[in-house]
C-alpha cells in the first residue's frame, strides 16, 4: 500500500524564559524526517498485522491508534510527543490509500465498483418494493372507500324510504291532527315565550334595583367622605388658628415683658388712688346706673358719715 498522510504539529514549551528547554528544540537537526520515519514505522507495524479488507474499512482508526496509542481506558490518545525536542503531533489526515501493485489496484477498483453496484441495485429494489407496497395500500384504501361509499348510499336510500313512508302516514291521518298539533305547538311556544319574557323582565327589574342601590350607596359613601373631609379640614383649620393665636399672644407677652405687664395691670388702681387724693376724698362708689343703690339704708361709713350742721336759734329782743 502507498499511504499519503498529513500531520499537524507544534513544539510544546512550558516557559519561554528557560534557555535549556528552548535549546532542546534544536537538538534534533532533521526533526521532520525523524518524525516521519518514526510515524511511518508505527503505521507499517500496525497495517502489517491486519487483513486488507479490515484495513480498507477501518483505515482511519488503525492509523490513528498506531500513531497515538491507547490510554488506560482503551481510548485513542489525542497527541503523540517526541521527548527529544518536545515535538507534539496533534492530528493525522489520510489523504490517499493506494495499492502499489497494479493488479491489486485494479481488483480493488473492481471490488469498489461491484460494491457500489450492489448497493445501488439493493436501493433500487428497496425503492421498487416500497413503491409497489404503497400502490397496493392505495388500491386497498380505494376499494375500502368505495365499499364505504356504497354502504353510505344504501343507508341514505333506506332513510329516504323511511321518511317517505312517515310522510305518507302523516298525510293519511288527516288535516285535523296536523292542525291540532300545530295549534298545540303554537300555544306551547307562546306560553314559553311569555315565561321567558316574564323572567327577562324580572331580571331587568332586579338589575335596575341593584344598580339604583349601588348608585345610592356610592352617593352616600361619597357624601360621607366629603363631610368627613370637610370636618377634618375645619378641625385642622381651627387647630391651626388656635395655634396661631396662642403663638401670637405668647409672642406679644414675650415682646412686652413681665415688668411692662405688671405696670399696665397696676396703672388703673394707682391712678384712682391719686385722683381721690387730689379731690380730697377718702372713699367713693361708682356704678353704671342700671342697679341703683339706696345710700340711705347702707352702712353710714360707706360714703362717709353725713353730719348736719347745728341749728342756731336766735332770740328776739322783743
Amino acid at each position: 500500500l502507498s499511504l499519503q498522510l498529513s500531520y499537524n504539529w507544534h513544539f510544546n514549551i512550558s516557559t519561554k524564559a528557560d534557555q535549556a528547554e528552548g535549546a532542546k528544540l534544536f537538538s534534533v537537526p532533521d526533526f521532520i524526517g525523524d518524525a516521519c520515519k518514526a510515524i511511518a514505522s508505527r503505521i507499517r507495524g500496525a497495517v502489517a498485522s491486519v487483513q486488507f479488507h479490515d484495513f480498507h474499512k477501518n483505515s482511519a482508526r488503525i492509523i490513528r491508534s498506531s500513531v497515538f496509542g491507547f490510554d488506560d481506558k482503551q481510548h485513542v490518545r489525542k497527541e503523540f510527543i517526541f521527548e527529544q525536542n518536545n515535538l507534539v503531533i496533534t492530528s493525522i489526515d489520510i489523504q490517499s490509500v493506494e495499492p502499489v501493485d497494479q493488479r491489486t489496484r485494479d481488483a480493488l477498483q473492481k471490488s469498489v465498483q461491484l460494491a457500489i453496484e450492489i448497493t445501488t441495485n439493493s436501493q433500487e429494489a428497496a425503492a421498487r418494493h416500497e413503491a409497489e407496497r404503497l400502490e397496493q395500500e392505495a388500491k386497498g384504501h380505494l376499494e375500502r372507500q368505495k365499499i364505504n361509499d356504497e354502504a353510505e348510499a344504501e343507508n341514505s336510500r333506506r332513510h329516504l324510504l323511511e321518511l317517505q313512508a312517515l310522510s305518507e302516514a302523516v298525510a293519511s291521518t288527516g288535516q285535523a291532527k296536523a292542525e291540532a298539533q300545530s295549534r298545540a305547538e303554537a300555544a306551547r311556544i307562546e306560553g314559553q315565550a311569555s315565561v321567558d319574557q316574564a323572567k327577562l323582565k324580572a331580571e331587568a327589574q332586579k338589575i335596575e334595583a341593584e344598580a339604583e342601590l349601588e348608585r345610592v350607596t356610592c352617593a352616600r359613601n361619597a357624601e360621607l367622605e366629603y363631610m368627613k373631609g370637610q370636618n377634618l379640614l375645619e378641625l385642622s383649620k381651627l387647630q391651626e388658628g388656635t395655634e396661631v393665636e396662642v403663638t401670637r399672644y405668647k409672642r406679644m407677652v414675650e415682646a412686652i415683658g413681665q415688668d411692662t405687664l405688671k405696670a399696665i395691670a397696676s396703672a388703673g388702681p394707682e391712678l384712682e388712688v391719686k385722683m381721690l387724693q387730689a379731690l380730697n376724698l377718702k372713699s367713693t362708689l361708682i356704678t353704671d346706673g342700671k342697679a341703683p343703690i339706696n345710700l340711705f339704708n347702707t352702712a353710714q361709713g360707706l360714703v362717709g358719715r353725713i353730719t348736719q350742721p347745728p341749728i342756731i336759734e336766735e332770740e328776739d329782743d322783743d
